[in-house]
């Protein structure tokens, strides 16, 4: 089975690191990438671009409507994800405390949630 992993954290503690800080942090992730990849669960990964350069569609009157920023207000932000396959979720949690965000960047909120994904079609 495949579960979705959502990387979270809060963008403007993030953004408010030193630059030396903030490089120091994200320096530390690669091991653990490298970790997550090497278990053999990973089957996506991505980071995502600021909530700033984000729009959300909701449907409206009939019709599709935009509006700047992210679906819901929230001081968390997704900043990335990735998929792991996993037989049941106790084992998918294991897979993802191989990512950074479970072991690195408390201070910023960083933090992993693990959800079951019913239905996957790659294109």
């Amino acid at each position: 089975m495949k579960y979705l992993c959502l990387a979270y954290y809060d963008a403007e503690r993030f953004a408010a690191l030193p630059a030396a800080e903030r490089d120091a942090l994200v320096s530390r992730c690669p091991p653990y990438d490298a970790a997550l990849r090497a278990s053999g669960h990973l089957v996506a990964q991505a980071s995502l671009g600021p909530a700033s350069a984000t729009a959300s569609v909701r449907p409206r009157d009939g019709g599709a409507s935009m509006t700047d920023g992210p679906f819901t207000e929230t001081k968390e932000q997704v900043g990335g994800f990735f998929i792991v396959e996993a037989k049941d979720l106790n084992e998918a949690i294991r897979a993802a405390s191989l990512h950074p965000a479970a072991h690195l960047g408390g201070e910023v909120g960083w933090g992993v949630e693990v959800r079951p994904i019913e239905h996957f079609e790659q294109y």
